[in-house]
């Protein structure tokens, strides 16, 4: 753990950055890290306080648990102090529940940005919310006590918290029905064969293992490693042709760039 002092700390979320790599870890151990509509607002703002020479960014939740999830304060009718209630939203019109939806959406979406790498360390349960943001990242290293689920339809609720996409492009549209549907658990194992995660390791070597993924990451030049992703985030949306195309231009990008020829 870094002793640098944090760039943001507030509301269960604290930032800090280390040179090229900045590490957002959720800090509420003892309600298991549950999230909340004031959480989600810290967490789009550590997107937007990011400087930008940061490179790679660590998601990572203090305690046994990485996220157990929504806050069950927010399915009482008074919900939380000073925001909608799920009840009230009900009753407003859908443009107001869509911008709303739309605002807690925040909190998920810049982990998927090109020009930065986002890694999820997982421990213990990663349910709900919790699930849908260890799959707003890039990547994945999972304890081998890491339990996902995605707890959503048994609330008679969907999952809305940008999470869908993703799982179907990791494990396939069958297998992320029946995780949805069903609401099981997904463990380390099956995470990784599924390809849900990239590496499961002991529970003890978690911190140790994304501290060498993250040294890896930052070996390769920074605009390759943008092209790639770019590249790499775009290539489902082409046509085979298509994506040579796209290759040939962010080649051509490269060796222009590495031999100082301007476009």
């Amino acid at each position: 753990m870094t002793s640098l002092d944090p760039v943001l700390d507030k509301d269960g979320v604290r930032l800090v950055v280390d040179g090229e790599t900045a590490t957002v870890t959720l800090t509420n151990p003892a309600r298991r890290n549950a999230q909340s509509p004031a959480l989600w607002r810290a967490l789009a703002e550590a997107g937007r306080a990011l400087p930008g020479d940061v490179r790679v960014v660590v998601l990572r939740g203090e305690g046994k648990s990485f996220s157990a999830g929504l806050d069950r304060q927010a399915f009482t009718p008074e919900g939380f102090p000073g925001e909608p209630s799920f009840l009230g939203m009900a009753r407003g019109g859908d443009a107001e529940m869509d911008a709303i939806i739309a605002g807690y959406q925040e909190a998920f979406t810049w982990w998927r940005r090109s020009d930065i790498v986002t890694v999820a360390a997982v421990q213990g349960h990663a349910i709900g919310a919790g699930f849908q943001l260890a799959l707003a990242c890039d990547l994945r290293v999972v304890a081998d006590d890491v339990q996902f689920a995605m707890r959503e339809t048994s609330l008679g609720l969907v999952p809305d918290l940008t999470g869908t996409q993703p799982l179907v492009a990791l494990v396939g549209y069958a297998r992320a029905l029946e995780i949805c549907a069903t609401g099981r658990f997904v463990t380390a194992q099956e995470a990784v064969t599924s390809g849900l995660a990239n590496l499961a390791v002991e529970r003890e070597q978690l911190d140790d293992t994304v501290r060498d993924l993250v040294a890896a990451l930052l070996a390769a030049p920074r605009d390759a490693v943008i092209e790639t992703k770019a590249l790499l985030q775009g290539a489902a949306g082409r046509t085979f042709d298509e994506q040579r195309a796209a290759e040939r231009a962010a080649q051509g990008r490269r060796l222009r760039d590495l031999a100082g020829v301007g476009e």
